[in-house]
């Protein structure tokens, strides 16, 4: 009786320990082995993500860098009131990959981030499957290739807003989608890039409220569509280009 009153114990225990958090947090002083609770945090975003239930929630306690994350589930990550940095020197900075068949959503929101590539990163976030993503209030800045890569090879509709995406040498946002992407773009600011947005077959941007200025391109596209809503400005832009048709504001 007392072996299997332990035995039934220790696998309680072990359930306990193993199951996933709703909300968990980053600390620059925290630990990956900790359970990322309030008091007792991870150190980065790829530790808590393992303990954060699908649908759930990260956030960060404090100022620090939290290190590139690949998402595979419904996610939100949360650096809202503080500086939650990502520094993503020779590589990308955040992967999403939400393809299970059992996460109804597949839905990511990333928010209050500082995604830095240092001038040697690759992309800032690389989208390769989800139904919707959500970018707000992130910085995406010193990319070899792209603040926002769109290469899905199932739909997606992608949202980026409030967000300053600058000094990436290929796009500011850019697709390679061999499915079909809706993109909205909104009162973001995206400059010193080598084009502010691309438009390849397949995609749909809408824009509306954005500074796209001093990128060596700001608009153009093959194939694709960008949809504006009169409200931009495009200006100082080695060749500023245009829209593939505007509507009015409504």
């Amino acid at each position: 009786m007392n072996i299997l009153l332990l035995t039934f114990f220790f696998a309680l225990s072990a359930s306990f320990v193993n199951a996933q958090a709703t909300r968990t947090w980053v600390s620059g002083v925290g630990d990956d082995v900790n359970p990322c609770s309030r008091t007792a945090p991870c150190k980065t975003f790829a530790g808590a993500i393992s303990k954060t239930a699908t649908n759930g929630e990260i956030n960060c306690l404090d100022p620090a860098g939290f290190g590139s994350v690949t998402i595979t589930k419904s996610i939100t990550i949360d650096c809202t009131g503080t500086l939650g940095g990502v520094l993503a020197a020779g590589t990308n900075g955040v992967i999403v990959n939400v393809t299970a068949v059992g996460d109804v959503r597949r839905s990511v929101t990333l928010r209050g981030l500082n995604i830095n590539g240092a001038g040697t990163g690759i992309n800032g976030v690389r989208i390769l499957a989800a139904a919707r993503v959500f970018i707000e209030r992130t910085v995406l800045d010193g990319f070899t290739q792209n603040g926002v890569s769109i290469e899905n090879t199932t739909p997606v509709q992608v949202f980026i807003s409030d967000s300053n995406i600058r000094n990436n040498t290929g796009s500011g946002v850019s697709t390679f989608t061999t499915s079909t992407a809706e993109i909205a773009v909104t009162k973001c600011m995206i400059g010193g890039n080598g084009t502010g947005v691309m438009a390849r077959e397949n995609s749909t941007f809408r824009i509306s409220g954005n500074s796209i200025m001093h990128n060596k391109t700001g608009l153009f596209f093959l194939s694709g569509k960008i949809i504006s809503f009169k409200d931009n400005v495009i200006d100082g832009n080695g060749t500023n280009g245009m829209p593939t048709s505007s509507v009015a504001l409504q």
